[in-house]
């Protein structure tokens, strides 16, 4: 479940440049150049915490060595609302030049996590695991996949390069699912798992029957899908997807899928309401 470092430097480095241009106009006529401050991150409402390095990161960058912070809370804490996360102390202009970049990257991925973890809770007991998708927000894709992790879900594929998944438009583009099955079979190397999406219960068995290693259940009805299930038990891993809502998501996993995958967690999870709050020192 690690941190992605790399990642988050990037785009840490890309919203600071947008955010501050050529320099914070506001700070720096305001604020005298030595005050220092101390500022406490505070939960505005109950959360699942995300992201807290990339939060202290902002300020890293800033100023390699300026700000301190002292950590009440970890990521993968369930945070209450009112709770302190952390203190950091330092330049009070540097605490406040970086405030809104550290806050929206947190936010967001505390959102996520936060989201992640009511639906991961919905399928206790069921066997069947959560899963994100590629519906993430460009350039944030490894933080956002981070945070569904953090929050108990799993991961799909990262990317088009890690996994075959042959969908309408592949199969409409290749002929049927049998020839996009036997191509993807003699191109893709012996690690890469084929998955093929379906949409009923013939698609379902012309993709079994031409070796699909996983088959993904496209906004199916209830039925159908338990019906699925059973054709497709012991002979490929299930993937349930399409309109995936916290009301719905316990009736689809019993129905006996394997994985269920919803865009939701990653393009429509609210923010959550955070803020930092400043003392101002000498």
């Amino acid at each position: 479940m690690g941190f992605p470092f790399q990642e988050a430097d990037r785009v840490i480095r890309a919203a600071l440049t947008e955010d501050i241009g050529p320099g914070d106009v506001t700070t720096l006529s305001t604020v005298p150049e030595k005050t220092r401050a101390t500022a406490f991150l505070v939960a505005k409402e109950d959360l699942r915490l995300a992201g807290l390095r990339g939060f202290t990161r902002v300020f890293e960058l800033l100023d390699p060595c300026g700000v301190t912070f002292t950590l009440h809370k970890k990521d993968g804490d369930e945070v209450l609302s009112g709770e302190t996360i952390l203190e950091a102390e330092g330049p009070a202009r540097i605490l406040l030049t970086g405030e809104r970049v550290a806050l929206n990257l947190l936010q967001r991925l505390c959102g996520i996590a936060t989201m992640t973890s009511k639906w991961v809770k919905e399928l206790e007991g069921t066997g069947a695991k959560l899963a994100d998708t590629r519906k993430t927000t460009p350039g944030f894709r490894a933080l956002e996949k981070y945070a569904v992790r953090v929050g108990g879900g799993v991961n799909h594929r990262f990317g088009l390069f890690d996994g075959v998944l042959i969908k309408e438009n592949h199969i409409r583009a290749s002929g049927s699912i049998t020839n996009a099955v036997k191509s993807a079979r003699q191109s893709a190397h012996h690690l890469l798992k084929i998955e093929v999406e379906v949409t009923n219960l013939d698609e379902l068995r012309e993709a079994l029957f031409a070796g699909a290693d996983a088959v993904l259940l496209d906004n199916m009805d209830l039925p159908t899908m338990a019906e699925a299930v059973a054709i497709a038990k012991g002979k490929a891993l299930v993937e349930a997807s399409g309109g995936m809502s916290l009301p719905r998501l316990r009736e689809v996993a019993e129905t006996g899928v394997d994985i269920i995958s919803a865009g939701a967690l990653t393009h429509s999870a609210p923010a959550s309401d955070l803020s930092l709050l400043f003392k101002t020192g000498n």
